[in-house]
């Protein structure tokens, strides 16, 4: 459990880098990232190198024992590399390059800039590796910010051609896969295939599923490509990247393969203010965050790469881009922090030292002010430093979490491909069932749907379209309870309706078929009765065809949720709607009771995680709130009364 802090040290005049590293070091500070956006101070021109500013700044960190985090520079690649090469520039669906004056303007599918980045990353592995203060390398940072995954260039379109040959072997497999004889979209060879933009109306679902597909590789591949360079020339040093929030434009999962830490960039306030959460709501944690914003991260990256993550940017006080920056409530950045390492996070690492006076940047806080005076944070991360000092002995590593959700990108793309319903989204409806988990106070593992699932005590399939046959498998075997989520196995890998038809394969899991789907009006709400009690369920309805009594129906007797087999508690249940929150609740907390997990009842914005013996409790109110009393509870940190964004932490019996 470390500290870390993202530096510019070629945003600052050199005279101020040694006192700059001096206070890091005396703020409890232990990594510092560096040089992620230098490539035109690294090479003013090309083949002209300038290294030594980044040898003294290295230097400068390392004086003091501070930890270097050194960032390839590969998002912003100079003016004068995109003039020699403007091929390397990505383009919109318009048709219309993304141009020089911000960063990540280039596309994955250059062989040009892939030969760029090869050299650059070379130079820098060659300098560096094996430096005694360079504890991690970033590769290169946040990939797909700004909607930069996919391109429509002349060199994507080459690669994906050359992609789905690879796949489909010949024409003729790839038009029956796609389905063109529908609309004569059949096309004779691999080369009349354009990408899937500017049509008319609607482009085949298959195609732009598989250039999300296509597009999602080529950011894999990209980052294999830096990985492997730093392999060579820093063996067996840590190799991260900072994943962003809420983005899903290619698979992390996939991704994460050749990464050692996956890293995510958390802004809790600028979250709350661009989602989809209704005013209401973001008035009440304006402030805070959403109790369940960042945990969904949290759990989601520490799933993407073996277990070890951090978080590479956490939010220390207004950002600049949202549609409204609010100030964090004081003691919330602490907050924020004990939870990623209640989570499992290796560092946190906050986004940025001091705030810069200039750019686009400069309306974004940081710990300390333009002029070096410290900002309101700075405080709080000097208190839990001295708390880490105290407290980490006694809290020991994570462990797995009892409940596993499985997450798909694909899931992602599918059915924002074909929504079938303007209101429904996939994932917010993987949030919502995370956060009815969340709620119950039980721990989550978000999984991907390659993940062995036999330690797990309770599963979770919000809605995976695309059941693969390995998961299926998987699920067929174990003796906990599954929950399966309305669209499940809904489509086959070619983005066709399965034979069998949906929930597909599943059917072999529980012996129901859906003939029917709904998607409701944003102003409806289906009437739900479950035990007697009326409730509401909205987005969405399936019609299902079973001899399986329903555990829960519709006012009109339209079953909605049943359940199969139950031996040991190993039973699988399906949900053909979208319920409201409480009743989500009630159907999570009858499974989870199935699984022998005691849940909780939790004031409204608290919530709880365990790390091994320890728990934590967080206070998301901008009030105080009171736990229940736990007997002869010995608390490491705070007390059973949290005040506004407090938190709490205690040893387990």
């Amino acid at each position: 459990m470390k500290l870390g802090v993202c530096y510019y040290p070629e945003h600052w005049p050199e005279s101020q880098w040694a006192a700059d590293a001096a206070q890091m070091a005396a703020l409890g500070i232990e990594y510092v990232r560096i040089a992620e956006f230098a490539w035109s101070r690294i090479e003013p021109r090309r083949d002209h190198f300038n290294w030594q500013w980044l040898d003294r700044a290295i230097a400068a960190l390392a004086a003091h024992d501070l930890k270097v985090v050194l960032g390839t520079p590969t998002a912003t690649p100079p003016k004068w590399l995109v003039d020699a090469a403007p091929e390397i520039l990505a383009v919109d669906a318009g048709g219309r390059p993304r141009r020089f004056g911000s960063r990540r303007h280039y596309c994955f599918s250059s062989r040009r800039y892939r030969s760029e980045t090869s050299r650059i990353v070379t130079h820098m592995a060659e300098r560096y590796g094996g430096h005694r203060a360079v504890a991690a390398w970033q590769t290169d940072n946040e990939y797909g910010c700004h909607d930069t995954t996919v391109s429509y260039s002349a060199e994507a379109l080459r690669a994906f051609r050359l992609w789905l040959a690879d796949k489909y072997g010949t024409v003729e497999a790839l038009n029956r896969a796609w389905g063109n004889v529908f609309w004569s979209m059949e096309y004779g060879c691999f080369d009349e295939v354009d990408a899937p933009c500017a049509t008319v109306t609607e482009a085949n679902p298959a195609h732009r599923l598989d250039y999300r597909r296509f597009c999602s590789e080529q950011v894999a591949s990209y980052n294999r490509l830096q990985a492997d360079i730093i392999r060579r020339y820093h063996p067996g040093v840590d190799i991260v990247h900072n994943f962003m929030g809420f983005y899903t434009g290619f698979d992390h999962h996939r991704l994460g393969r050749d990464l050692d830490i996956a890293a995510w960039d958390s802004y809790p306030l600028g979250f709350l203010e661009q989602s989809w959460l209704p005013d209401p709501v973001k008035r009440d944690f304006m402030r805070q965050g959403h109790p369940d914003f960042a945990a969904f991260h949290h759990d989601l990256y520490r799933g993407c790469s073996a277990g070890r993550w951090w978080v590479m940017e956490q939010q220390p006080g207004p950002v600049n881009w949202a549609a409204n920056n609010p100030a964090p409530l004081p003691g919330m950045v602490r907050t924020w922090t004990w939870e990623a390492f209640a989570h499992g996070a290796e560092v946190v690492s906050y986004f940025r030292w001091r705030q810069a006076p200039f750019a686009q940047e400069q309306m974004h806080s940081g710990l300390h002010l333009p002029n070096g005076d410290r900002d309101t944070a700075a405080a709080e991360v000097e208190q839990l430093a001295g708390e880490l000092a105290a407290a980490a002995p006694a809290v020991p590593a994570p462990r797995r979490s009892d409940v596993a959700l499985v997450y798909s990108y694909e899931a992602e793309w599918m059915l924002d491909i074909q929504p079938q319903g303007q209101s429904f989204s996939a994932g917010r409806w993987v949030y919502a069932c995370y956060s009815a988990l969340r709620e119950l106070g039980l721990d989550i593992d978000i999984v991907s749907p390659q993940q062995a699932l036999g330690d797990y005590r309770m599963v979770v399939v919000p809605c995976l379209p695309l059941a693969p046959p390995a998961l299926v498998a998987e699920l067929a075997g174990l003796a906990v309870p599954v929950l399966l989520g309305m669209r499940s196995g809904s489509k086959t890998e070619s983005f066709q309706i399965p034979a069998e038809l949906p929930p597909g394969p599943l059917q072999t899991l529980i012996p129901l078929r859906i003939t029917r789907v709904e998607s409701l009006r944003p102003d409806h709400c289906e009437t739900l009765v479950l035990d007697g009690v009326s409730y509401r369920a909205h987005h969405w309805l399936e019609w299902v065809d079973t001899r399986l009594p329903a555990q829960m129906a519709t006012a009109t007797g339209r079953g909605v949720w049943y359940s199969h087999g139950g031996e040991n508690g190993a039973a699988v249940h399906y949900l053909a709607t979208w319920p409201e929150p409480l009743l989500l609740r009630k159907v999570m907390r009858h499974i989870a009771a199935q699984a022998g997990l005691a849940v909780a009842e939790l004031p409204a914005g608290v919530r709880l995680r365990r790390r091994a013996g320890v728990q934590f409790a967080f206070n998301y109110n901008a009030h105080p709130v009171s736990l229940a009393q736990g007997e002869g509870r010995d608390y490491l940190l705070g007390s059973a009364d949290l005040p506004p964004g407090g938190m709490a932490a205690w040893q387990l019996p």
